[in-house]
């Protein structure tokens, strides 16, 4: 049982990562970086494979398959939340295809992407994603729960405790940036995303604590929903949790996340 990463990950706010999104479409779709357009849209594409031709993230106020991004957010948390510490290893501690293939635990329309807050190259490429399939992609983020480890801030038991340390870490957020193909996402630090407090089930030992149950919950931080067209792609994502001295440690905290992922999007 990996104890130390699980508490070295929430003490040091090592939590899974993610992005609230932004109405862009993007006119280069292979993979690498070397360049490309961008341009707002604010309309909400069809899930339909065909239509998939060119990059698109889904628009900040807009609903995707009727979910609002807070609500998709909820979902991610959901899911994350409930998955086992290894066999295969939680997204959070591991990213790449031989080690916890991406489609691992997938359902639906939408599969959600969370990697560790670190600098990591996550290789998915062998994994072909479905045609269709939409992307949630986590950049940075963080809960807190009544499930949390009781010796750090994130344990909270209230609605309003949770959204306080929820707001208060998401806050500590800097530096944020998101590149598709080559192409900056601009304007990523509006599209934040708060959820309302949700429940949740984590199995015992979970990712924040030896001991799980069901509990309650509130999340925020930095989401994208994304459609990709056919074939390889490269996300380039990350920035810093820069956390004052005195709250989670005697010093200031400094966490760098810089994660470039390779997936490629079936036809």
């Amino acid at each position: 049982m990996k104890k130390l990463a699980l508490l070295r990950s929430k003490k040091a706010l090592l939590a899974s990562a993610v992005i609230t999104a932004l109405a862009t479409s993007l006119t280069s779709c292979g993979g690498g970086e070397d360049g490309g357009t961008v341009m707002v849209t604010s309309a909400t594409p069809a899930l339909s494979p065909a239509s998939v031709t060119q990059t698109v993230i889904i628009p900040a106020g807009a609903t995707f398959t009727g979910k609002t991004y807070s609500e998709w957010e909820t979902a991610f948390w959901q899911w994350a939340l409930a998955l086992p510490i290894d066999n295969p290893p939680h997204p959070f501690f591991k990213c790449n295809s031989w080690e916890r293939p991406i489609s691992t635990a997938q359902t639906g329309n939408v599969w959600f992407w969370s990697s560790p807050d670190a600098v990591e190259t996550c290789d998915q490429s062998a994994i072909v994603i479905p045609a269709g399939k939409a992307i949630f992609l986590t950049t940075l983020d963080v809960e807190a729960s009544s499930l949390d480890d009781p010796t750090t801030p994130f344990y909270q038991t209230t609605s309003a405790g949770q959204l306080a340390i929820a707001q208060q870490f998401a806050n500590y957020i800097e530096d944020l940036f998101v590149i598709i193909d080559g192409t900056p996402v601009p304007n990523v630090t509006a599209f934040r995303t708060t959820t309302n407090q949700f429940t949740f089930t984590a199995p015992t030992p979970w990712v924040f604590n030896a001991n799980g149950g069901t509990g309650t919950a509130v999340g925020d931080g930095y989401f994208l929903m994304l459609q990709l067209p056919p074939g390889p792609h490269t996300i380039h994502y990350g920035g810093k949790f820069n956390i004052p001295k005195g709250v989670v440690a005697h010093k200031a905290v400094s966490i760098t996340k810089d994660v470039t992922l390779f997936i490629t999007m079936g036809g």
